[in-house]
């Protein structure tokens, strides 16, 4: 474990969520001072707190909860003193409902994550780690599209407070976390367990796939590597959707398969790094590093001078990333808790 863990204090906001269970395991035997969960579902607080009691007694009195939303940023203000770091993963991520209200992504996915910004520079937090998605690069739905501003959001305070010389701020862009709440596998489970057909939108679609694990290893690989501003991208495995609902029904049992069509805001594929972005990325192995574009508002010198790149790069997609196999995907889940647990 990092040893600048060491006796800091951690905030993880929308805390109670997939991710943040994910990052609560990890890191609650780590060296950490405290642990703040930060989230507005007072019901998931209660359960995860009486979950630590019951199943780590030693290190529960080490975790944190604050009953708070990111759109009002007094709670937010009020929960930041004696923070050191800070990983935002509060967020509305659900295609369809987001489509239907837009202003409530933005409230949150936007408005929020300027909120928590905003108070983290103003409490003088050491490093924040913000969680975007692959539905930010091109987006084409209300909740990609405001995640991509939520983007922006991210850079224009990280810019500010590199200004200042204070809180280093960056961000992680990931795809489909396995069975994570409201994802497709655990509909496809229930689904089987109902001996209903599974209900699969196109059998050609395509969907990165990350387990929780993979997304908590990247926020900490860019906690311990950014710059202000930078942005993080793990080099995914995919699957087309066909394939992933073929290898829940060999696990579980087939049941059949039922076309339904696109959902609302749904794309064929998904970006995680568009071509624009590959222009000034860094290879680091199994991730991506996209550096922050630190051209200030004076273009003259651009148009005077030019800036241009020869060299041509192309998206990096669930098309042309490496697909996995019916028997690959099988390995995959089999990676995740939930898959383990029931297999079991």
């Amino acid at each position: 474990m990092n040893n600048s863990f060491n006796n800091k204090t951690l905030m993880i906001t929308g805390g109670t969520g997939s991710f943040g269970n994910a990052v609560l395991k990890h890191f609650l035997g780590s060296e950490l001072r405290e642990i703040r969960i930060f989230s507005r579902d007072e019901k998931k607080q209660d359960d995860m707190r009486h979950d630590l009691q019951a199943k780590y007694p030693e290190y529960a009195s080490k975790v944190k909860f604050f009953i708070g939303d990111v759109r009002d940023f007094r709670s937010v203000a009020d929960a930041m003193p004696g923070v050191d770091y800070i990983f935002h993963a509060a967020a509305l991520k659900q295609v369809p409902s987001c489509e239907f209200f837009p202003m409530q992504a933005v409230k949150t996915n936007v408005e929020g994550t300027d909120n928590v910004l905003h108070a983290a520079i103003d409490a003088d937090v050491k490093r924040v780690v913000c969680l975007s998605t692959d539905k930010a690069a091109y987006p084409i739905n209300a909740m990609g599209i405001s995640k991509a501003m939520m983007e922006h959001v991210i850079y224009a305070n990280a810019r500010l407070a590199a200004e200042r010389g204070g809180t280093v701020i960056c961000c992680t862009r990931y795809g489909n976390v396995m069975c994570s709440r409201g994802s497709v596998i655990p509909l496809f489970v229930e689904q089987i367990k109902n001996n209903h057909p599974l209900t699969i939108t196109d059998p050609k679609m395509t969907r990165f796939l990350m387990n929780l694990d993979e997304a908590v290893d990247l926020v900490q690989y860019a906690f311990e590597h950014a710059e202000p501003g930078d942005l993080f991208i793990q080099k995914a495995d995919a699957s087309t959707i066909g394939d992933l609902a073929k290898a829940v029904q060999e696990l579980f049992g087939n049941t059949g398969l039922q076309i339904i069509g696109s959902r609302h805001g749904e794309k064929l594929y998904e970006t995680l790094m568009t071509r624009e972005e590959a222009a000034r990325s860094t290879d680091m192995g199994i991730y991506y590093c996209v550096h922050a574009d630190n051209r200030d508002l004076n273009y003259d010198k651009f148009l005077v001078h030019g800036n241009r790149q020869s060299k041509v790069f192309q998206d990096y997609t669930s098309e042309n990333t490496n697909l996995l196999d019916v028997n690959k995907i099988k390995e995959k889940l089999k990676t995740t808790d939930y898959i383990k647990s029931l297999l079991e």
